[in-house]
């Protein structure tokens, strides 16, 4: 074979390569392109489309539904209690008065979708939802947890309204118990939801309301539990089954994202003056219970080489834990002594015993175990040197989660097609998305600014404009989500059927949409 053969040959695979390697390349980039281009036209218009009702009417109703004795004080709403069932009733009416199709899980979370045209899960999940939880701890604020699950009802109605066409379904979600007040643990619903819930562990937590209740008990009383049906006719018989039918696992099985509204509770946004908050990542708690023993003694009568003092052992713990957590080299670690019982707790008796419970966060797994460590052993130097005694017990250790790219973006895409001033954050304090995130590796959330950081305490606040924009962001950011292609590109009769979806619903395929929902209840007044 001749020099001149091979170079004519070598350029004609050249040649074919080029025509259809990089020009098809070339193409689907275009294509690409092409389509992004579409989606911001559409949100543009969506925008335009979009009307966003009052949030403040909704939630002043909510904080009615409380056991505080006066309304100044704070709200209280323990979970199954009689103020959460009315709470729960509330929900689920405004749910259907704004045309989405409500479901309630063995535990009590309830569900309420808007329908999208996927009937296939090739792509991964096919549900984008949000919301957060109306149960509320003693004397707390109206605006924790109630405003993500209102604001994401108003968002999916506010679509309904502007007749966007979702591809994927959208869910607005009220999870069950977030708060641990009433059997000390928290997101029970989300974590069961996770993967992450044990049911035995459940059945053996204490009732604050009733010593003789059990979780499972509670729930059934409250409808769910041995008393729920599912849309299938499933049945949950014990805890291990109420836990197992709530779970969405695998991971990105059912949702394929999930963005949380929540209020700050935190004084950055307002201090900034910023609109905004897109979550990168939720910082998780290690709890521990340390608790030092001494043998007590008259105050007068025991002479101060002879003490053994359990609150003095305490002390230099306390001051430790606050140290570490200053030097940990992060601005995310905080660690805090939340709580410091001591007994006999009397004037004129040398303290025989001290518990702290402690409390250590940040989004960093390693470095916030690094400073539970270090307490741990602080602790212990510190018994040996107070000739006290020294019992530590993990109460929990969660791990942090980090957001997904594809959620970011879609809220910041939302933001700034509103014109809303925005910044990327971290979220320190405890949300149902850090167990979401055990079931679907595209989470995030938004915060807006409340009231000079408060939160869990009665004067919690946001203003209704404020919350407006959360809820309109969170719109777009779901619309968003709910259209892109798919995570898994291989599928092309998905991505087809992506692109000849219209972006609006027709009136004619809105009388046939309509006709699937639940109809509200006639006797629930909202």
């Amino acid at each position: 074979m001749t020099t001149t053969t091979l170079f004519l040959r070598f350029f004609l695979l050249f040649f074919l390569f080029f025509a259809f390697g990089v020009g098809s390349f070339s193409f689907a980039s275009a294509n690409a392109d092409s389509g992004k281009e579409s989606d911001n036209k559409y949100l543009s218009e969506l925008r335009s489309k979009l009307q966003i009702e009052p949030i403040t009417p909704h939630i002043d109703a909510l904080s009615k539904f409380s056991s505080s004795e006066d309304e100044l004080k704070g709200v209280t709403r323990l979970v199954y209690s009689k103020e959460d069932l009315e709470a729960r009733a509330y929900v689920k009416n405004l749910m259907k008065k704004n045309g989405l199709k409500v479901r309630e899980d063995a535990m009590g979370s309830i569900f309420g979708r808007l329908e999208g045209v996927e009937k296939s899960q090739k792509g991964g999940g096919h549900v984008v939802g949000s919301g957060s939880h109306t149960d509320a701890i003693p004397l707390s604020g109206k605006y924790d947890g109630v405003y993500g699950v209102l604001g994401a009802i108003e968002a999916l109605g506010a679509l309904k309204r502007a007749k966007f066409q979702p591809r994927r379904h959208l869910e607005a979600v009220m999870f069950n118990s977030e708060e641990p007040s009433r059997f000390g643990m928290a997101c029970s619903g989300s974590r069961a939801m996770g993967g992450v819930l044990d049911a035995e562990k459940l059945e053996t937590l204490p009732d604050v309301l009733n010593a003789s209740t059990s979780f499972f008990d509670a729930a059934t009383q409250a409808g769910y539990g041995s008393k729920w049906r599912g849309e299938k006719n499933e049945r949950a018989r014990t805890a291990k089954e109420m836990v197992e039918q709530c779970s969405l696992m695998p991971m990105d099985s059912h949702y394929y994202s999930f963005v949380e509204l929540h209020i700050e509770q935190g004084p950055e946004l307002e201090h900034e003056n910023l609109d905004i908050g897109v979550v990168t990542a939720i910082a998780a708690p290690a709890a521990l219970e340390i608790t030092f023993e001494g043998d007590g003694g008259h105050a007068g009568a025991q002479l101060m080489h002879l003490r053994n003092d359990a609150v003095v052992a305490g002390s230099k713990l306390a001051v430790a834990v606050e140290e570490f957590a200053k030097h940990s080299g992060s601005v995310d670690t905080v660690a805090t002594v939340g709580g410091f019982t001591v007994k006999p707790n009397a004037i004129n008796s040398v303290p025989r015993s001290a518990v702290l419970e402690i409390d250590v966060r940040d989004i960093d797994l390693k470095r916030r175990d690094l400073v539970v460590e270090q307490i741990i052993s602080t602790a212990n130097k510190v018994a040996s040197e107070q000739r006290v005694r020294v019992n530590v017990r993990m109460i929990n250790k969660d791990d942090p989660a980090t957001s997904g790219d594809s959620a970011m973006s879609a809220a910041e895409l939302a933001a700034s097609h509103l014109g809303h001033t925005q910044k990327r954050m971290v979220s320190r304090a405890y949300h149902d998305t850090l167990f979401i995130a055990k079931a679907c590796s595209n989470v995030g959330m938004i915060f807006i600014p409340c009231f000079k950081g408060y939160s869990h305490r009665p004067d919690e606040h946001s203003t209704e404009d404020q919350m407006r924009k959360g809820v309109e962001t969170l719109a777009l950011t779901m619309a968003k989500l709910s259209r892109e292609r798919p995570i898994v590109e291989d599928h092309e009769d998905v991505n087809q059927e992506h692109v000849k979806l219209p972006f609006f619903i027709s009136e004619d395929d809105e009388e046939n949409n309509n006709a699937k929902t639940d109809p509200p209840e006639p006797n629930d007044e909202l």
